[in-house]
């Protein structure tokens, strides 16, 4: 399938959107806009699931599509831990280890990519765990904004505490799992 091709796929198409939608996210949280701010994240959240269904579906799993939607994911928690932050809504300590873990795992991954060492770069189970605590806790970030109580507060609070305990834990964990993938002696051909 060529380029243009794999570009007009509904479900690369769905994960335009969502890219088109994050500096929208961002003005409505810069204008204190949660509930439209809120609405957005929803829905981004709803087309991230709902594109790999419609690959599945349509028979349409791309190469583009592959790399596109990990890439339109990480931008979108990305920019929320940051204009977040900057709203004073999490914790700078929270934001650094977040984009520290990224930053390792992209210059890690670049530089076996690059090397051609290692090109397997599935997600520990720990970094999935680390996904969707990070997803759950802007939700309930953005959720306490738009419905203020102390419950949501507190389980704001304790979210935060736990991604930035996961982000260096499954950053440990996946230098650990690269280390041993490239230690290991090759298979022998039989």
């Amino acid at each position: 399938m060529n380029f243009l091709t794999q570009f007009r796929a509904a479900p690369n198409l769905l994960t335009l959107l969502r890219l088109f939608i994050i500096p929208f996210l961002v003005i409505a949280i810069l204008d204190g806009r949660y509930h439209l701010a809120f609405a957005l994240f929803i829905f981004a959240g709803f087309s991230d699931g709902f594109d790999g269904l419609l690959a599945r579906w349509l028979s349409q799993r791309t190469t583009l599509g592959q790399y596109l939607d990990p890439i339109a994911d990480k931008l979108l928690l990305s920019t929320l831990f940051l204009v977040l932050t900057h709203m004073n809504l999490v914790p700078r300590y929270v934001t650094v280890l977040v984009f520290s873990r990224d930053f390792g795992i992209l210059l890690i991954s670049t530089l076996l990519f690059a090397t051609g060492t290692l090109r397997d770069f599935r997600p520990s189970s720990l970094g999935k765990l680390n996904t969707v605590v990070q997803i759950f806790g802007l939700t309930v970030v953005l959720v306490a904004q738009v419905w203020p109580s102390v419950h949501a507060d507190l389980l704001r609070v304790a979210l935060l505490k736990a991604i930035a305990y996961l982000a260096p834990i499954s950053a440990a964990q996946y230098a650990w799992i690269v280390f041993r993938r490239v230690s290991s002696p090759e298979p022998q051909a039989t």
